[in-house]
């Protein structure tokens, strides 16, 4: 039976699909044209005025890519400002808008940083082998010149345009040349433009850098450069290593030796004696296998990375179990001036780390140090010069720097324990120290069981505690590289990326931070499988 409301609804519908067709009208996921935000016409000179800053430095940053021969690099940051160029300009594409920052800086600070450390790892990079072979072979020419005995001596003016300093010379026919250290002798009738002749005095006043002027005659290196001693004449210096471009290889005019490519980045004699600098070039799993196979890195490497894992595992226990057994120390309701001493007790993490080790390696000074002149009566302990001492140091300050973050951490989380279940383990009569392992302990590691893998891995790369305290000293005696007892891998990179008895070896460096980055993501992954047998807990 139908009522005359429901014949009014089907008039009504019938009357609409008639109007709109058999489709009822679709409406557009974006809501009513008057309900779309519109841009202020502040907002829009300022997304104008952006965008044309980025596209600016984008123009200039691909440029400078390209006169660098960095053609792909290039290509990367052009594409990379059109898309940016298209999101902001293009309506819609909200999500896009807000990604595409964040996604940019991961590529940038953690992506390539990542890749790059990888690709270094496979190359010979490092303080004799770090620019290209004809970088190389014209510093190996420059380095081993020596004045030509029956050399002219040529009239000069030093001139300088405020950033460098450049010969005008006088040939033997009054023919005027101009060169600078980047720039071999051109013929000239004068200075060029905005440079300047430098007087007797300021000759006097930047003779070091006078002197230090060296200007190719030629394109050629082999055919010598000019240097002044006085600022007044110029004599002519030769290399005493002719570089042969066809057979790829140097000859030293004076014994005859021969230094050929030996395909490593070094111009090396049959004799093994190579020429320097090399150049940066691929060489493979090469730093892996000399870490674990050079006599003089294998053996201490081994120890290093036995104490960084005792060292990450330990800071982690004994940070826990000090702030675990503080903080239900002082979340007990019978405890007064609570807020005072848990404001006291973080004290320590307000700290800057790296100006703690250094004031805790004053305190620990074994003849001058507040803990032995004063705690211990002027004994004279070695606590940063023994081995075992030093890691007890070690281990000792980095408590005393983590156990507030621990603290601050489980009283958080003790204080969100669900009441009823303690009330119920209270009224079943079971002790402080059950209720504390069966529930409070199990329900603590549910919520912090990822913090303390966090702790594993920041303590597994904690360079401050350990450089500024003891800079991974005591050495250790069997080997010439400068590694100790307390090094952790990370100092060991420090050390060994940026001089510890050997040189610079980036290369090296690197392929011990793809090692440290393995073991890291190994125990992370593995530890991260396990805590989810913590889930059945709740």
């Amino acid at each position: 039976m139908t009522t005359p409301q429901t014949s009014a609804v089907s008039r009504a519908l019938t009357d609409d699909v008639a109007a709109h067709g058999s489709r009822p009208p679709r409406r557009s996921a974006r809501g009513p044209l008057e309900s779309r935000p519109r841009l202020g016409l502040g907002a829009l000179v300022v997304k104008i005025v952006l965008l044309a800053t980025l596209d600016a430095i984008g123009a200039f940053a691909a440029f400078t890519l390209i006169t660098l021969d960095q053609v792909t690099a290039a290509i990367v940051v052009a594409a990379v400002v059109i898309i940016l160029n298209i999101i902001y300009l293009k309506r819609g594409l909200l999500p896009a808008k807000y990604l595409a920052p964040g996604l940019i800086f991961l590529a940038v600070f953690q992506v390539f940083v990542v890749l790059y450390t990888g690709y270094i790892a496979f190359t010979n990079y490092g303080d004799q082998h770090n620019s290209t072979k004809e970088d190389a072979i014209e510093q190996i020419i420059r380095t081993a010149q020596v004045r030509v005995p029956d050399s002219p001596q040529f009239a000069v003016d030093v001139y300088s345009n405020g950033v460098a300093l450049g010969l005008l010379v006088e040939g033997e026919d009054g023919q005027l040349s101009f060169g600078t250290s980047d720039q071999p002798l051109d013929e000239v009738d004068a200075a060029p433009a905005l440079w300047t002749q430098l007087t007797l005095s300021e000759i006097v006043q930047r003779q070091t850098e006078v002197l230090e002027v060296v200007v190719p005659i030629s394109e050629d290196p082999n055919k010598g450069s000019l240097r002044t001693p006085d600022g007044t004449s110029a004599y002519v210096f030769a290399s005493a290593l002719e570089y042969d471009e066809a057979a790829d290889a140097f000859t030293d005019t004076t014994t005859g030796t021969v230094y050929a490519d030996d395909g490593e980045g070094t111009f090396r004699s049959d004799d093994g004696t190579g020429l320097t600098p090399g150049w940066r070039v691929f060489i493979g799993f090469d730093n892996f296998t000399e870490a674990f196979t050079d006599e003089q890195l294998r053996d201490p490497l081994l120890r290093v990375i036995v104490w960084t894992f005792a060292f990450a595992f330990l800071s982690v226990a004994l940070t826990f179990a000090l702030g675990v057994f503080l903080a239900l120390v002082f979340n007990h309701p019978r405890v007064r001036g609570r807020k005072v001493f848990r404001a006291i007790l973080i004290l320590p993490y307000a700290f800057p780390a790296f100006l703690s080790g250094l004031v805790w390696a004053g305190m620990l000074n074994t003849e001058f140090g507040f803990i032995n002149q004063v705690l211990f009566g002027g004994a004279d302990i070695p606590w940063l010069s023994d081995p075992w001492l030093a890691k007890f140091s070690v281990l000792f300050v980095n408590l005393w720097l983590g156990f507030p973050y621990m603290f601050l951490v489980c009283t958080g989380a003790l204080q969100s324990l669900p009441d009823d279940v303690l009330e119920a383990a209270k009224v079943d009569g079971a002790s402080a120290w059950r209720t504390f392992r069966s529930i409070k302990l199990p329900l603590l590691l549910v919520s912090i069981a990822p913090l303390l893998i966090a702790s594993f891995a920041f303590n597994f790369n904690n360079f401050n505690v350990v450089y500024m305290l003891t800079r991974g000293w005591p050495r250790f005696t069997d080997t010439t590289l400068d590694i100790g007892a307390t090094d952790l891998l990370i100092t060991l990179v420090y050390k060994v990326a940026f001089g510890g008895g050997g040189g610079r070896d980036y290369g090296l460096a690197s392929a011990f931070a793809i090692l440290i980055f393995i073991i890291v993501a190994v125990v992370s992954i593995v530890s991260f499988r396990r805590t989810r047998s913590l889930e059945e807990i709740n």
